[in-house]
C-alpha cells in the first residue's frame, strides 16, 4: 500500500509540474504537509456531518468549483459538508457521513473499500465530474494527447480508466453539464445537472475588480483565458478571424494568459500581442475587468460538448461580454445576442468581434446583462437548492440510536438488535454512545457503527434519533437537525433508584415530555405509560434469536447446575434473595453459577462457578451448561433470562413482577415464588428435581414460548415503530 501511494504522489507532482509549474508544486507540497500536521492533531476529534466530498484531482481550478463551491452551495441551504483529499482517505470516515461525493477519483484498493463499505451500511456514493475523462473513447480523440511521450500517455490513460471503474462502482452521479449527464447516465442509476457557479469569494474579488480603473484608454483589448495548453486546437478554430481583426484594427489588442503556444501565423500581427502568465483564481477577476472583450472558442466535439461555461461565468462577474462557441454549455447558457454571442463558423466570430470593438456602449449593455444573469442564476448561493434536493432524496433515511453505554444489559442489547434490524431493512443506522469507546459492535450479523458522543462534534441531519434510557432523552431532545425524536422505554427507570435519590424525580420526568414519540417492547410499560403519564405509545413485542440459544437436552443426573443472574449493585435486581434461596440447598447435590455483567459475587455469596462480562454470543452456551435459573428481580420491562434459559431448554423459578408476566405463566412454563418467601422457593427447585412429568411440561410450553417470540417472526412490528 506504502508503494502505490508514493507512485499516486511522483505521477501527481510529474503532473502538476507539467501543467502548473514549479511555483504551484512547491506550494501544494508544502499544504500536503500541513494537512497532515493538521490532521494528526484533530485525529481524536471526530466531526458527523451529511456529506463528505473525496477529492480526486490534483489540478486547483477544477477542484475548486467541483469541491469547494459544492460545499458552500450545500451549506448555503443547510448541509453539513467536509472534504478530504482521496489518497487520504481512512475507513472510519465511512460512518461519519450520510454520504458521499467522489470528485473524478481514480480506482485504488482504499477507496474501493470504503465505497464498498459505504454500501454496506447503507450510505449513498455520487459520482461527480466536469470532463470526459473516466472513458478513453472520449479522450482518445484529444488531439494534445498525441504530443505526450509514450510513458505519460499511459500515465494519463491509466488515470481514464481507474476514475471509470470507480464512476462504475457508485450508485448516483453529478454532473457540470447536460452532455456529462448524458454519458454518465449509462453507467449510473440517475445523474443531475448542477452547473459550475460562482462562489461568494468570486464575487468579492470580482466587485473590487470592478471598482478598478484598469482598462487601456486607447485600445480595445480581446482577453483569451486559456487555462492549459490543451486549447491551442481551439484557439486555431478563430484564429484567421483574431488576426484580420488585429490587422484592420490596429487600436486592437490580443491578451493571452496560461499556455499558449503563438502560432507562426500571427508573426504580422506579434507587436499586439499581450501575454501573461498564470495568475492566481484571486487575481483572475483583475486580470479579466482589464480587458474589453472575452473569447471562448471551443471546437465542436463530444469532449467539449462536456466541458463547463466558466470562462462566461468569470468574464460576466465584471461585466465583460463574452463571444463563445455555439457548443455545449456555452450554448445552453449564453442568450445569444443578450448575455453574450454565440458563434458557428469564422465569419460569424469575425462579424460580433467586430461588433464589439467598434460599439462600446453594446459591450457595456452585453457585459451588464451577463453580470445580472450570473449574479441572479449562478452562485453558490442561488443555486444549492437544487443539489440539496437531489441528494437529500437519493439518501437512505437514518437513524441515531442513542445509548448511555455499549455494556451488555438486556435494554443495550435491545437497542442493538433493533438497530441490525433497521440496517437489514435499507436504514443508515448508528449507534450514539453516551461515552468515548467508540469501537463498533460486530457479530454474525454484521457491523454496527457507534459514534462516542463526548469525542464528536453532531452537524449531521438525522431523520430520526431515538432515547433508550432516561439518560439518554436530553441528548435527544437538545438535538436541533433532528424530524423525529422518540423514546424507547424498556422499563420504569423511576424504580431503578431508592427512596430519595434525585434520579428518581429526573427520570419520572422523561415520561411527561410532549416533545416526544414513545415506544415500547413491553406491554405493562405501554400500560403505564398510557394510564399514568397519558402517552400515546407505540408496542412491539421483544423478541428473541434462537440461533444464539438452541436447545440441549438436560438429564438431571447428577449435580444440578443452579444459575443466578443479575449485578448484585442493583437493588431491584434483587440478587441477594437468589443467594439467600441458594444457601438453603445441599451443595452436594447443587452446583451454583453466577452471571454479572458488572458486580463481582459478594463475599457471603457461595458461587462454585463465576461468569463475568460473558459475550451475547456465548452466554447461550452458559445457559445450556445450566439446569435451573433462579431469577429474583422484583422489576423488569422484559426480563430476557428466563426466556432465553427456556430457548435453550432449562426451566426457571422466577419472581413474578409486572414485566415477566406479559409471558411467563406459572405452572406452564416456569414456577413462580413470592418475593421473601424463600423456602416456597426452594421447594420449586425441589420440585423440578424430582417431578419429570412436570420438568417437561414445563420445557415444552417455554419452548413454545420462545418460538413464538423469534425475532424473525415479529420483524415486521419492529420496523413499524420507526417508519
Amino acid at each position: 500500500m506504502k508503494r502505490e501511494r508514493i507512485i499516486e504522489l511522483k505521477n501527481k507532482a510529474i503532473y502538476t509540474l507539467r501543467e502548473e509549474g514549479v511555483k504551484s508544486l512547491i506550494i501544494k507540497t508544502k499544504k500536503f504537509t500541513t494537512n497532515r500536521n493538521v490532521q494528526k492533531q484533530d485525529r481524536n476529534i471526530h466531526e458527523f456531518k451529511d456529506i463528505l466530498f473525496i477529492n480526486g484531482c490534483s489540478l486547483p481550478h477544477p477542484q475548486r468549483y467541483r469541491v469547494d463551491h459544492q460545499i458552500e452551495q450545500l451549506e448555503s441551504v443547510g448541509i453539513s459538508c467536509a472534504k478530504v483529499d482521496y489518497d487520504k482517505i481512512t475507513i472510519d470516515l465511512v460512518k461519519y457521513f450520510r454520504g458521499f461525493v467522489v470528485y473524478r477519483c481514480p480506482i485504488t484498493p482504499d477507496i474501493e473499500k470504503f465505497i464498498k463499505l459505504a454500501k454496506e451500511n447503507n450510505k449513498m456514493t455520487f459520482y461527480d465530474i466536469d470532463d470526459l475523462v473516466f472513458d478513453l473513447k472520449y479522450t482518445k480523440k484529444i488531439k494534445f494527447l498525441d504530443t505526450l511521450s509514450k510513458d505519460e500517455r499511459d500515465l494519463y490513460d491509466n488515470g481514464v480508466v481507474r476514475m471509470g471503474k470507480t464512476l462504475e462502482l457508485c450508485e448516483y452521479g453529478i454532473a457540470s453539464t447536460s452532455r456529462l449527464q448524458k454519458e454518465m447516465s449509462k453507467h449510473l442509476k440517475e445523474v443531475v445537472i448542477n452547473r459550475n457557479v460562482a462562489s461568494e469569494s468570486m464575487i468579492a474579488y470580482s466587485e473590487s475588480a470592478l471598482k478598478l480603473d484598469n482598462k487601456e484608454k486607447d485600445k480595445v483589448v480581446i482577453g483569451y483565458f486559456s487555462g492549459t495548453i490543451t486549447h491551442n486546437d481551439d484557439f486555431k478554430l478563430i484564429m484567421p478571424s483574431i488576426i484580420n481583426i488585429m490587422k484592420k484594427y490596429p487600436h486592437v489588442y490580443l491578451k493571452i494568459a496560461g499556455l499558449l503556444d503563438l502560432p507562426e501565423e500571427m508573426e504580422d500581427v506579434r507587436n499586439q500581442v499581450i501575454t501573461t502568465p498564470f495568475v492566481s483564481w484571486e487575481k483572475l477577476p483583475e486580470l479579466i475587468h482589464s480587458t474589453d472583450i472575452n473569447i471562448a472558442p471551443l471546437e465542436d466535439s463530444i469532449f467539449n460538448e462536456a466541458k463547463s461555461e466558466n470562462k462566461w461565468t468569470e468574464a460576466s462577474l465584471v461585466k465583460v461580454p463574452t463571444i463563445a462557441s455555439n457548443v455545449g454549455a456555452f450554448k445552453e447558457v449564453i442568450k445569444n445576442n443578450v448575455t453574450g454571442f454565440l458563434c458557428n463558423d469564422e465569419k460569424e466570430w469575425f462579424t460580433c468581434l467586430e461588433k464589439l470593438i467598434n460599439d462600446p456602449s453594446l459591450r457595456e449593455e452585453i457585459g451588464e446583462n451577463a453580470y445580472h444573469e450570473v449574479r441572479l442564476h449562478h452562485t453558490t448561493l442561488e443555486t444549492g437548492n437544487n443539489l440539496k434536493t437531489f441528494i437529500m432524496n437519493k439518501l437512505h433515511k437514518n437513524i441515531a440510536i442513542v445509548v448511555p453505554s455499549t455494556n451488555i444489559s438486556g435494554g443495550i442489547l435491545v437497542a442493538i438488535k433493533h438497530a441490525q434490524l433497521l440496517k437489514k431493512h435499507g436504514y443508515d443506522v448508528c449507534l450514539i454512545n453516551a461515552q468515548n469507546n467508540e469501537e463498533d459492535i460486530v457479530n454474525n450479523e454484521g457491523t454496527l457503527s457507534v459514534i462516542p458522543a463526548c469525542m464528536t462534534i453532531f452537524t449531521v441531519f438525522f431523520d430520526t434519533m431515538v432515547a433508550t434510557m432516561w439518560l439518554t432523552l436530553e441528548f435527544v431532545r437538545n438535538y436541533q437537525r433532528c424530524q423525529n425524536k422518540k423514546y424507547l422505554v424498556q422499563g420504569y427507570e423511576v424504580d431503578f433508584y431508592q427512596h430519595g435519590a434525585y434520579e428518581r424525580i429526573r427520570a419520572n420526568a422523561t415520561y411527561n415530555q410532549n416533545d416526544i414519540q414513545y415506544l415500547t417492547i413491553s406491554k405493562w410499560c405501554k400500560r403505564w405509560l398510557e394510564e399514568k403519564y397519558h402517552q400515546k405509545v407505540s408496542y412491539a413485542p421483544n423478541g428473541i434469536d434462537l440461533k444464539k440459544f438452541e436447545c440441549k437436552k438436560r438429564n438431571f443426573k447428577g449435580k444440578i447446575k443452579i444459575l443466578v443472574e443479575g449485578n448484585s449493585k442493583d437493588y431491584y435486581k434483587n440478587v441477594d434473595e437468589s443467594f439467600k434461596i441458594v444457601e438453603k440447598l445441599d451443595f452436594e447435590k447443587f452446583e451454583i453459577h453466577y452471571l454479572s455483567y458488572e458486580q463481582e459475587p459478594k463475599k457471603w455469596y457461595h458461587v462454585d462457578k463465576f461468569h463475568h462480562k460473558v459475550s451475547h454470543d456465548e452466554v447461550g452456551k452458559l445457559y445450556q451448561e445450566c439446569d435451573i435459573l433462579i431469577k429474583t428481580s422484583l422489576l423488569d420491562s422484559f426480563a430476557y433470562p428466563p426466556l432465553e434459559m427456556m430457548a435453550t431448554g432449562g426451566l426457571c423459578v422466577v419472581l413474578p413482577n409486572d414485566g415477566n408476566v406479559e409471558y411467563l405463566k406459572d405452572e406452564e412454563n416456569c414456577l413462580f415464588y413470592e418475593a421473601g418467601n424463600i423456602e416456597q422457593a426452594v421447594q420449586q427447585i425441589k420440585r423440578i428435581c424430582k417431578d419429570k412429568k412436570l420438568r417437561e411440561k414445563l420445557i415444552e410450553n417455554g419452548l413454545k414460548t420462545a418460538k413464538k417470540r423469534e425475532w424473525s417472526k415479529i420483524e415486521e412490528e419492529i420496523i413499524e415503530l420507526y417508519e
